[in-house]
């Protein structure tokens, strides 16, 4: 059986190439991204298809390494314990997501200005444009929902409630801490972000002894953003045009 108090090495290396790999490579990715003046589908479906690739290798590994410790499936929450709880859960969170992510893009059409930022300017670049890419964006959401819940909310939550003796805050704030830290290249305010949300997911995940409520959640908030928010930010950008344009010819009257 898995031995809560061992730091086993492979464990250690896994968790320091998720603080440190990860981020650095994301942050790479986007400084890349955002010298681009625009990119092309050609770049949008690699892109789709180098992350797909990525996720699912780090999953694999994770679940390598697990199972070489004789770590079961259910204590990385692939089960459901409490069906249901689980399901009341996971409509609810998945409604109070959805809700969000449109309360957020209907500020957006109200507050066209924040169109101009980092973040809104990279998702039109890795956004998908049309169905062929909604399509490969689709299988992208998908793979790391599974991966990233699998890995953070399952293996990183797991491995820190058990080198903590079993301290469960610790399983919640370590998961949550290096959730966020993967999402580095979002900038301090996304960092804060997601460090709010990889707490909640982690709670839920605790309280159900399940991965399902937190990856639905996951998926709602991707799937939306990637497949609604693209034609908002580019009205919006086209508000904060035509707003610039009108003050400069009242100015030069």
């Amino acid at each position: 059986m898995f031995s809560s108090d061992v730091m086993h090495w492979d464990f250690a290396l896994i968790l320091i190439f998720l603080a440190t790999a990860v981020p650095l490579l994301g942050r790479r990715r986007i400084r890349q991204l955002m010298r681009m003046p625009e990119t092309t589908k050609r770049d949008r479906l690699r892109l789709y298809a180098s992350t797909v690739a990525f996720q699912w290798v780090a999953a694999a590994v994770v679940l390598w390494r697990a199972n070489a410790h004789q770590i079961a499936l259910a204590r990385l929450g692939v089960a459901i314990p409490k069906p249901e709880l689980t399901a009341i859960v996971s409509v609810v969170l998945a409604a109070l997501v959805l809700a969000n992510q449109l309360v957020s893009l209907r500020h957006l059409a109200t507050h066209p200005a924040e169109a101009q930022g980092v973040l809104p300017q990279l998702a039109l670049k890795i956004f998908p444009q049309d169905t062929v890419e909604r399509v490969a964006f689709s299988a992208v959401v998908v793979t790391v929902t599974i991966c990233e819940e699998l890995i953070y909310r399952g293996f990183v939550q797991r491995v820190f409630e058990d080198w903590s003796g079993g301290l469960i805050l610790a399983g919640i704030f370590g998961s949550a801490a290096m959730f966020a830290v993967a999402h580095l290249y979002q900038g301090k305010r996304g960092l804060l972000t997601t460090c709010v949300v990889g707490i909640l997911f982690a709670a839920i995940r605790t309280w159900t002894g399940s991965l399902l409520a937190p990856l639905i959640a996951h998926f709602i908030a991707d799937i939306t953003a990637g497949l609604l928010a693209p034609s908002r930010l580019r009205s919006a950008l086209s508000s904060v045009v035509t707003a610039a344009a009108t003050t400069n010819l009242i100015s030069m009257r």
